[in-house]
């Protein structure tokens, strides 16, 4: 998603939703004004079934059957009884340890350690577009304490019509700059997007081909020039409805070169592309879209000939500027799109603390109290869903957010929102692992505990010694932990 992208938009007033009856409440609402329930206007013909469908409600929600909605009711229960279970199925796992001394001998029997989790399996991340461009010094440096302070994922911008605005002088160095502080601070990255056709640079060739050739180059220079540095990549972004209104009037070029290769000629040479630059890199390929369209037209479509995926990774976006995903339809669309065999990352999340109105879009303390409890919920679910290995925030704070919209973690103060201290402590507190072990003879400890990264801690005499490991669900064997 373009943080600076702009849709035309109503001046109705327009309230967040963040219940299934508010939802309701919202579709009459929508529907007799011609308007989406993320304020974009829709277009021609979409009669009220299609645009229930879109807006993730059947069209039995409209009678609103108290039978059909308790059903519903304890169908998501159900799901969220049995996250806490899924959780520990799932993103737990038991690992066996052998503790060793600075000479590479086992440590004695007796001896107490402390085992602490320092980063999850699990990429709990936001983009980072804002980091050292906040308003103030203040700003920057909250901007980074916070952040680090929760997440282990970050999203670097590679909008091509911005990142290469003069043909020939990409702006690495904003990269290499994000990439080092990442680094220091023990966050994965990910370049987002690729390919785009949502913005258009002026020097592009008049012949679409031409245009589109130097698309494929440009993936191929991103993805080897940032080996190492960036390994996960949303390759191609929102490929299911290339041909939008918008894009057809903005960004004719590389519109037509894909409506004249055709969608699945054109994901697959971009995958290719990035795939011979990297062949260990993660490929994403990443869509709004959650109806048939997306895995019809797309997903589908990115194979090779003998039908092996070219695609490492599912892309989900869930914007919900307009108003929540329920439960049942948060985990109705992991499970539609983890048939597919592989992992899902929610690339692009978003819970506003705050209502529309005339005036502007600001948080509120009730927008926020709800905003908390929506993202408790959610993330609940995604975090339960075996599928799933990533969720990534739409934006980290409300300066610059993308619409306007009060849809950050922080305020425009920087000051952390009740949705920010919910997540953290989901993070680091429930969903994380602290532990005191005592060795038993030849070193040895087991630890049950979440998927990731852990530091060691023993005091031997008079000195403190420290070592690290990491395990996930394919670790078998004994894992030896030499303390230094």
């Amino acid at each position: 998603m373009n943080p600076v992208r702009n849709y035309k938009t109503s001046n109705t007033v327009l309230s967040p939703s963040f219940c299934r009856i508010e939802n309701l409440v919202a579709v009459e609402h929508f529907t007799k004004r011609n308007i989406s329930p993320r304020g974009v206007h829709r277009t021609n013909g979409m009669n009220r079934r299609d645009f229930l469908k879109a807006a993730g409600l059947g069209a039995a929600s409209l009678a609103i059957s108290p039978s059909l909605l308790t059903a519903e009711q304890e169908s998501a229960e159900h799901i969220l009884d049995q996250a806490d279970a899924r959780i520990e199925k799932y993103r737990k796992g038991n690992v066996a340890l052998r503790l060793l001394g600075p000479n590479g001998k086992p440590l004695e029997a007796s001896l107490a350690v402390n085992i602490t989790q320092t980063k999850h399996k699990f990429l709990f991340g936001c983009n980072i577009f804002k980091l050292h461009r906040c308003r103030t010094p203040e700003d920057n440096a909250a901007y980074e304490k916070h952040f680090a302070a929760m997440l282990n994922f970050a999203t670097l911008p590679f909008y091509w019509w911005n990142y290469e605005r003069q043909r020939g002088k990409p702006d690495d160095a904003r990269t290499e700059e994000i990439v080092r502080w990442c680094k220091a601070h023990n966050i994965t990255t990910k370049g987002h997007p690729l390919a785009w056709n949502w913005g258009e640079q002026k020097w592009l060739p008049d012949e679409p081909e031409e245009a589109m050739k130097l698309q494929f180059k440009r993936i191929e220079r991103c993805v080897r020039r940032f080996k190492n540095d960036i390994d996960i990549w949303d390759v191609v972004n929102e490929a299911t409805h290339y041909d939008r209104p918008h894009a057809k009037q903005n960004v004719p070029k590389l519109t037509e070169a894909i409506r004249r290769m055709g969608v699945g000629a054109y994901i697959r040479q971009a995958f290719k592309a990035a795939r011979k630059a990297n062949p260990n890199a993660t490929l994403l390929i990443n869509d709004y879209r959650t109806d048939p369209a997306y895995p019809d037209k797309v997903i589908s479509q990115l194979v090779d000939d003998s039908g092996q995926a070219l695609y490492d990774v599912i892309g989900i976006q869930s914007h919900m500027h307009g108003g929540c995903w329920p439960v049942n339809k948060a985990w109705d669309v992991c499970q539609r799109f983890a048939k597919f065999g592989k992992p899902l990352h929610f690339t692009e999340t978003t819970v506003v603390s705050g209502p529309r109105t005339k005036q502007g879009w600001n948080t509120t303390p009730q927008g926020e109290k709800l905003q908390a409890e929506k993202v408790k919920e959610f993330y609940t679910v995604l975090f339960s869903h075996p599928a799933v290995e990533a969720v990534t925030w739409w934006d980290f704070t409300d300066q610059g957010a993308w619409q306007r919209a009060p849809a950050g973690f922080l305020r425009k103060d920087l000051s952390p929102k009740p949705a920010y201290n919910e997540l953290q402590r989901l993070i680091k507190s429930k969903w994380w692992t602290q532990t005191k072990l005592t060795l038993a003879a030849g070193g040895r400890a087991s630890l049950r505990g979440f998927l990731g990264q852990y530091k060691v801690a023993a005091r031997v005499g008079e000195r403190q010694l420290t070592g690290t490991f990491y395990f996930d669900k394919t670790t078998k064997k004994t894992i030896d932990v030499r303390l230094t």
